[in-house]
């Protein structure tokens, strides 16, 4: 990727940013080694030091789910600059997650705005992050105002048009479903959405039955049990695609894929059977 000589996109990016995960990965294996510590009894988890530890537990959650976005995220970086697709939008989208979610892993996570997990909380300091050039780097101007500025730019027309920068899908079965969702949002969603919320209205059930024929309900649901059996990258596809659109739109198809995950890995044949066919039809 070529940069002009005013970018904000950090020289050697993806350098800095990997050095920065391999110091995340660090803090973050430091910390799970601390809190195992702090809930742990005769070689195992106690329920009643999980209680009392739960603001580390929950914390560690968190941490482990910061790190493992930022490893994926690096990773999708640099899939689209080997394949020449790396473009200005898509390193400072990067480079701003990189630099806000290791200032909050090192300073304190916002789990909500009463609940900050600071490493202090996990039994260790940030020294790992502190010790890296990379995380320094992108912590320091990763995601400055500069940076969220050319950002919004680059996205000024973005929710018109779908284009938030290259989601290196890889598949093309999965840029023909981003492409039909892209028109059905743009044709029927998007025009009278504004009209639904001002007016607290549901979502019409002409456009439920329409997401139900397009199959949004049943994206993971196995073959055998009335699906598409597509797995969770399509999901996340069509719920950003038709949330693009209308928040509601959105959430529609992840409640019936969390319902219908939990009958297909907890349910017996018998509720498989009876249910999933369903929930996958609308």
């Amino acid at each position: 990727m070529t940069v002009s000589a005013d970018s904000v996109v950090l020289p050697d990016l993806l350098a800095k940013a990997a050095d920065a995960l391999a110091a995340a990965e660090t803090h973050t294996e430091q910390a799970r080694q601390s809190v195992a510590a702090l809930v742990s009894a005769d070689g195992k988890v106690s329920a009643g030091l999980l209680e009392r530890e739960q603001l580390a537990a929950h914390g560690l959650a968190w941490l482990t789910t910061y790190t493992a976005a930022l490893r994926e995220s690096l990773h999708w970086a640099e899939r689209l600059e080997a394949a020449g697709g790396l473009g200005e939008l898509e390193a400072l989208l990067m480079q701003a997650g990189f630099g806000e979610y290791l200032n909050q892993m090192a300073g304190g996570l916002m789990l909500s705005q009463g609940e900050i997990v600071r490493p202090g909380d996990l039994g260790l300091d940030a020294g790992a992050l502190l010790a890296s050039a990379g995380a320094k780097a992108l912590m320091a101007g990763g995601s400055s105002a500069a940076v969220r500025r050319r950002i919004g730019a680059l996205l000024e027309d973005a929710l018109a048009t779908g284009a938030f920068g290259n989601p290196g899908l890889e598949d093309e079965a999965l840029v023909m479903v981003q492409d039909q969702f892209r028109r059905f949002v743009n044709d029927q969603i998007i025009g009278p959405a504004h009209e639904w919320h001002r007016a607290d209205e549901l979502i019409p059930m002409p456009v439920v039955q329409q997401m139900a024929e397009m199959g949004v309900f049943g994206l993971t649901v196995p073959e055998a049990y009335g699906g598409f059996g597509m797995g969770k990258v399509a999901m996340c596809v069509v719920t950003e695609e038709l949330s693009r659109g209308y928040i509601g739109v959105g959430s529609l198809g992840t409640r019936s894929e969390i319902a219908s995950e939990l009958i297909r890995l907890g349910g017996t044949e018998a509720q498989k059977q009876a249910l999933l066919p369903k929930i996958a039809s609308g």
